[in-house]
């Protein structure tokens, strides 16, 4: 087969299985680059080049391992189903991701944030994807027939993995959207760019980074952190966590159970032994009494 002929194959094949148009340009995106890069169809390549382009791109090009990760799954696909040549998963494994913790904004510093976006329509959006944790994708594809005011929730359709849920519809959330209806008249999307069709994930990313800027906070603040910042201060509210993960849309309950090393859980209120009424009194000084022999 032609290159071509492969992603066709693959995009005919992602579609049966049901995948939304999202994954599908990303896995073709994943393959097309993988024959760019040998200048062959991947049915005349194998595990050893499927290994050295993934070596390239974790240690040459220094990619995350989530999107090392991502190619690498997208290559399985394409060998495993479309060409039916199954990958061995020892000799290809998937990168160990480190996940650092983020330092989140508080909720004084979120006001701030939202206070210093310059247009009504970002700051609509922002306090859209905090007040219902969504994610940036979830947010510019909202329709305005998603948004159910009597229910107070939202609709999100096709999310991460094509899976439809509810979200929550916070008062002030509904407030703002209605003062930005008036403003911009939308007419399908809720969330709209200047020719009508809805805005993208990169403008409201760039929006966010004007905001945070002008309100002077110096944490790494992403899109993707008010989702985090939805899920943390609902754990600190005491709020329970299969809830926040049906809030979410998470599939693993383990993916929802990271927000607790986030959160200021009962955990960190805990007395150390060393601090305990039992523990052996001292003085506390850290200074060491001067030898005066």
């Amino acid at each position: 087969m032609t290159e071509q002929q492969i992603l066709d194959r693959m995009r005919m094949d992602l579609e049966l299985s049901g995948h939304n148009e999202s994954t599908i340009k990303t896995y073709l995106i994943r393959v097309q680059g993988f024959q760019a890069y040998f200048g062959k169809p991947a049915d005349q390549l194998g595990e050893n080049e499927l290994r050295e382009y993934l070596h390239h791109h974790l240690k040459d090009r220094s990619l995350m391992a989530s999107t090392v990760n991502n190619i690498n799954s997208s290559l399985r696909y394409l060998y495993d189903i479309t060409l039916d040549r199954p990958i061995n998963r020892r000799r290809v494994p998937f990168a160990k991701r480190i996940r650092r913790l983020p330092i989140l904004p508080d909720k004084d510093e979120l006001e701030s944030i939202f206070a210093n976006t310059r247009e009504l329509r970002y700051k609509a959006v922002f306090m859209t994807i905090y007040g219902s944790g969504l994610r940036v994708s979830e947010a510019a594809n909202l329709l305005l027939t998603d948004i159910d005011s009597k229910n107070m929730r939202m609709f999100i359709r096709q999310g991460k993995g094509g899976k439809d849920r509810y979200a929550l519809l916070p008062q002030r959330t509904l407030c703002i959207l209605r003062e930005y209806y008036k403003a911009y008249k939308p007419q399908k999307w809720l969330f709209i760019n200047k020719i009508g069709g809805h805005i993208t994930a990169q403008s409201i990313e760039t929006a966010l980074h004007a905001a945070v800027e002008s309100s002077g906070i110096q944490k790494h603040i992403t899109v993707h952190t008010l989702r985090h910042c939805f899920a943390t201060h609902l754990l600190n509210e005491g709020k329970n966590i299969y809830q926040i993960k049906k809030l979410l849309g998470h599939v693993r309950l383990d993916t929802t159970t990271w927000y607790l090393h986030l959160s200021d859980s009962e955990t960190m209120h805990l007395i150390s032994p060393l601090d305990s009424p039992n523990a052996s009194a001292d003085n506390g000084d850290l200074n060491p009494p001067k030898n005066n022999g």
